[in-house]
């Protein structure tokens, strides 16, 4: 016997897998952020995906006459993808092909993953979710409350978070001058925008109090706020390129939420993101929200308007104690929710270990 082998053995890689990943579209946050930004760090585990996106969107048009067109259109669309499925090792289901339904996923190859970050059995009754996890074979969830959830139907769930890339998010190099605005922050889609107006008087109170302070919402859309002063509010329009330096320039980052059963199915990507950039946090502590905020002192817990208006006071006020929960968040996140932590977990998830 050769006396090399036992050394070959041991540093025997993984045999490579092929992955088949079906996501709802270019544009869809969860593609991009529970698929696409994993595909290289996959690759150097031994897992090489490919992503099969939708062109005419994951979720209906709200012309309610074109709905019909679009579903036979998408269907139409996808129909190649499930065939060519077939040629790989594993599929991966980024939640369901076409919103709230099952349609073609029976027919895609197996082993057959679903993952799934956020409360989508909370929509149409939840029967089309139930299929979904009885005809995959594993379950990928982003939080705790989701998997329990669907390890009611399958047994066979892991917990992955989505990650943050700490490589582009990364805190602002350059330290702001005293004298420059104080900027409280929002990122995120206008669907959300019910959460930022559900704390928009205790914001007010805030700003009444702090004239010089700003509110930064990035968006798809110009909110509509009814109590907040328009000349005190900056809106910067949605976009891959802008949206690290627009949370790198805020100085407070926020995420409300109501503690409703949609929202603590929510994964908390909003918050990683702030924290990876160096932010301090006032957030509504439901759901995976509040696992984060007892990973350390990075940020403060509010539920009524006068935690909201005494939390967002503390840390306007006292620089220092920004810098520090700004610190202790950049590194919760790199510790536990980096890429580089997360994609092997992913990675052994995939491969059914």
């Amino acid at each position: 016997m050769n006396p090399d082998d036992n050394a070959i053995e041991t540093i025997n890689l993984a045999t490579p897998i092929s992955v088949a990943a079906f996501t709802g579209g270019s544009e869809v946050p969860s593609a991009r952020f529970r698929v696409r930004q994993y595909i290289p760090a996959l690759r150097d585990e031994g897992i090489d995906v490919d992503e099969f996106d939708s062109g005419f969107g994951q979720y209906p048009p709200r012309v309610k006459w074109v709905r019909p067109f679009w579903a036979l259109a998408t269907l139409a669309e996808r129909l190649p993808d499930v065939v060519k499925s077939h040629r790989y090792d594993v599929v991966l289901l980024q939640r369901e092909i076409m919103s709230s339904f099952v349609t073609l996923e029976p027919l895609t190859a197996r082993p057959r993953i679903l993952d799934v970050d956020d409360a989508i059995f909370l929509q149409r009754g939840g029967g089309f979710a139930k299929r979904l996890a009885e005809l995959s074979d594993k379950v990928i969830c982003g939080n705790n409350y989701l998997a329990e959830w669907f390890g009611r139907w399958n047994t066979n769930v892991d917990i992955v978070p989505t990650a943050v890339d700490t490589e582009r998010y990364l805190p602002d190099a350059e330290t702001k001058p005293p004298e420059q605005p104080l900027i409280i922050g929002w990122i995120g889609t206008s669907g959300n925008y019910k959460y930022l107006y559900g704390i928009e008087g205790a914001l007010a109170k805030v700003m009444r109090t702090h004239p010089n302070t700003r509110l930064k919402v990035v968006g798809d859309r110009l909110p509509e706020f009814r109590r907040l002063s328009l000349d005190q509010v900056d809106f910067v329009p949605w976009s891959e390129t802008v949206e690290v330096q627009a949370i790198q320039s805020m100085d407070i980052g926020i995420m409300p939420l109501e503690d409703s059963p949609w929202a603590r199915g929510k994964c908390s990507f909003k918050m990683l993101q702030y924290l990876a950039t160096g932010l301090p946090v006032v957030v509504s502590p439901v759901g995976m929200n509040a696992e984060i905020l007892a990973l350390g002192e990075l940020g403060i817990g509010a539920t009524t308007e006068m935690q909201w208006i005494d939390g967002l006071m503390a840390l306007l006020e006292n620089r220092t104690l920004r810098a520090r929960f700004g610190a202790e968040g950049r590194r919760v996140v790199e510790s536990s929710f980096s890429i580089r932590v997360v994609a092997p977990r992913l990675a052994r998830s995939l491969r059914g270990e």
